[in-house]
């Protein structure tokens, strides 16, 4: 109608979808694993590691909240809209000052202080954004300020702490910042709505293609300005393959099956699934994947530049471990996510946990790319176990829900 007044906020309603501008938001976090990742590279040390596993796990306690707001209230329009671009600023600004996070750079401004700061925006848009626009459903919104008030109390304020500080302080107090934000949640209360199931699992599975999508960058990273040759092909395809089964083992089944399980449930255990499931198990796959993202990197730069490896070196140390452990790791948060949201263990994925973890020691004396062979292998060996052990199951999950 004409003259008619839109509303400030636009409730999300069971069905929707992930909006475009919630696509576009995401590219921030596209950056940030970039940076992430470099920072763990660059060198390759235990200290830079936990940084990087710090950073990472403040970045997605953002993501996260942003993620259930958008459930609440469309993220493309009203003023939600113009908090989503604030917020992006804020986030675009931490994630550029991920390398000066913990130690400040020569010149200019803090960076320790600038990355707390820019958090503490995001942070402080969301709480905004998440209170006025729960004005009709007031057990929401005291869930969400008892939430806010806790969690940015606790995370915001130490890591601004933390920004004058250095050395094992510091490193202590952004522990106790991410421990404290993620405790809180879990004890914050169970008052939370899942207004679209399909919105909320579409938006995680979502960024689980993301950061998929930084181990196939982490390739090209690897190999780049290097010529061609067997060894960058070979080891560029065993890379993209191993990607792809991490899609394979998530999105073939355990999604579909999560989804629903997730838009049958209702109360506390929709949310428990929600918050148990997506919010927390899936940042142990998020990790990694970005773990694997840093094996990657270094077996393609191994395997293409002949000037300071030959093809008979072997990976070891910390890019080893990264590139095994990553996979463990996620396929350890992927069977917590489906017994979250399930209550059933998926025993192939532990065994091949067992499995990968055991065959760490003997890799060490491969050669880098041989022990990418054997990754890849264990993984192949995995998917096909589960998609041809479960076929019927499969089916039924994959084309007969909805029929």
């Amino acid at each position: 109608m004409i003259g008619s007044k839109r509303p400030r906020f636009q409730p999300m309603v069971e069905g929707s979808s992930v909006t475009q501008l919630e696509l576009f938001f995401d590219l921030v976090l596209v950056f940030a694993f970039t940076m992430v990742t470099a920072i763990a590279a660059t060198p390759t040390s235990a200290q830079n590691i936990l940084r990087s596993l710090l950073v990472l796990a403040v970045m997605w306690w953002a993501w996260i909240a942003y993620s259930w707001l958008a459930n609440t209230v469309r993220a493309d329009e009203g003023i939600t809209r113009v908090a989503m671009f604030v917020a992006m600023g804020g986030a675009f600004i931490a994630a550029l000052t991920i390398p000066e996070a913990f130690q400040d750079a020569p010149g200019g401004w803090s960076g320790p202080l600038v990355f707390a700061l820019a958090y503490l925006v995001v942070r402080l848009v969301h709480l905004g954004v998440y209170l006025m626009g729960t004005g009709d459903d007031p057990a929401l919104r005291a869930q969400v300020g008892k939430w806010g008030i806790g969690s940015i109390g606790i995370g915001t304020t130490l890591l601004i702490i933390a920004a004058m500080t250095h050395g094992t302080v510091q490193i202590g107090l952004w522990i106790a910042a991410i421990a404290g934000d993620m405790l809180w949640t879990m004890v914050a209360g169970l008052q939370w709505r899942v207004r679209s199931p399909r919105h909320f699992s579409e938006r995680y599975g979502l960024i689980i293609i993301v950061a998929l999508g930084e181990s196939i960058v982490s390739i090209g990273i690897g190999v780049s300005g290097q010529p061609i040759s067997w060894p960058i092909t070979v080891g560029s395809l065993l890379g993209l393959a191993v990607s792809g089964l991490l899609w394979w083992s998530y999105f073939d089944v355990a999604a579909l099956s999560a989804e629903h399980a997730l838009a049958r449930a209702t109360g506390e255990r929709q949310v428990r699934i929600a918050r148990d499931g997506y919010t927390y198990w899936h940042f142990p796959m998020i990790v990694g994947i970005i773990g694997l993202s840093l094996g990657l990197k270094k077996v393609l730069s191994y395997v293409s530049d002949a000037t300071h490896h030959s093809l008979t070196d072997a990976l070891y140390g910390i890019p080893l471990y990264a590139l095994y452990g990553g996979v463990v790791l996620y396929l350890t948060g992927l069977v917590g996510f489906k017994y979250a949201a399930t209550g059933r263990i998926t025993r192939s994925h532990l065994v091949a946990v067992v499995v990968l973890l055991a065959l760490v020691a003997p890799a060490t004396a491969l050669p880098a790319l041989a022990a990418l062979a054997v990754l890849c292998a264990v993984l192949i060996a995995l998917v096909g176990w589960d998609t041809v052990r479960d076929a019927r199951g499969r089916e039924q999950i994959r084309h007969a829900h909805g029929s």
